[in-house]
């Protein structure tokens, strides 16, 4: 067991790809939204990279082991410390019965995955033992962590000293923007080309109304095409109004003007337009901007998106790891 001293801000046990197959019973898949580092994190513990692991945003917590372990930092820089001396992101540590772990703010990065040898054992909801907070169920009942609470892990071999090479590591940009991939449609007809050319050529704002629901954007004013405008009365009053349909993970779904991008514990479907969609390759980069930062948009194909996220999955192997 690890003892919870401090939470941090909605420190979550999550595993990778999360609770699959149950979208349309109105469970979303949740998991790891920076996918790439949380692999990482249990590559270099020795476990499976779908393993149970911790999610930490923006603030992380502050643990105590009450038997020896081994774990590892990967994502956002929390200035985490171990008795008091310096942890290394992208490497496996070794803790004794006794010492604290304590991490703050993230000075990089958003999301830091804190992964221990044998993973977090908790049990499984629907094939998954990822925290879905809204729904109440999954990690630890069904919640973030608890001052007090208990972390369980179960048993595993990991060792100390192995890190990440560096050209397998997320390339996280220390200017406060991002280029951010995006695939057309589902609902790209209904945007003409004049707005289509606006939200690929534009600065568009993170804003900090957002969470793992989906993420908020501030930007310039949408146009439509008259299949938006000139449409039956069941499909809404407003141009990004429609006849209720499914939502794809990704999707940049268009309330009226304000987009948001759903994210791992979004709807699964209501009546808003998705004019395009961010594939699971680009994901990492969302779970690793804050509020405020920038996005520009990156329009590619399907099997473009598919090439890239194929890159990421080959560096979630052995053969990126060395021992330091």
């Amino acid at each position: 067991m690890i003892e919870v001293l401090k939470t941090g801000l909605e420190t979550c046990v999550q595993d990778f790809p999360g609770r699959k197959g149950a979208f349309g019973m109105g469970f979303p898949p949740s998991g790891p939204i920076d996918h790439w580092s949380f692999r990482l994190a249990n590559l270099l513990v020795g476990n499976e990279p779908g393993d149970a692991a911790l999610e930490c945003q923006f603030i992380g917590p502050a643990l105590k082991f009450k038997a020896p372990a081994i774990f590892a930092l990967t994502g956002g820089d929390m200035q985490a410390k171990l008795d008091g001396e310096y942890v290394p992101l992208w490497q496996s540590v070794a803790a004794g019965a006794g010492q604290k772990l304590e991490m703050g703010p993230a000075l990089t990065g958003a999301r830091c995955y804190i992964s221990f040898a044998g993973g977090v054992d908790v049990p499984p909801f629907l094939g998954s033992r990822s925290t879905f907070v809204l729904g109440k169920c999954g990690g630890i009942d069904g919640a973030p962590l608890a001052v007090g609470g208990e972390i369980p892990v179960g048993v595993g071999e990991g060792i100390s000293g192995r890190r990440i090479k560096r050209k397998c590591l997320p390339p996280l940009p220390n200017n406060g923007k991002w280029l951010i991939e995006v695939c057309a449609g589902p609902n790209d007809d209904w945007i003409d080309k004049a707005g289509q050319k606006r939200f690929l050529e534009s600065m568009w704002k993170l804003s900090p109304k957002s969470n793992r629901v989906g993420f908020r954007l501030e930007g310039p004013k949408w146009t439509f095409t008259r299949k938006a405008i000139d449409k039956a009365p069941e499909n809404g009053s407003d141009p990004s109004n429609t006849i209720d349909h499914g939502y794809p993970i990704g999707a940049i779904n268009l309330g009226g003007q304000t987009p948001i991008i759903l994210l791992n514990d979004t709807l699964t479907l209501g009546g808003f337009i998705n004019p395009y969609t961010v594939p699971s390759c680009a994901f990492w980069k969302l779970g690793q901007s804050r509020p405020n930062e920038i996005y520009e948009f990156e329009l590619i194909s399907i099997e473009e998106a598919q090439a890239r996220k194929r890159a990421i999955n080959a560096t979630c192997s052995e053969d990126s790891i060395e021992l330091a």
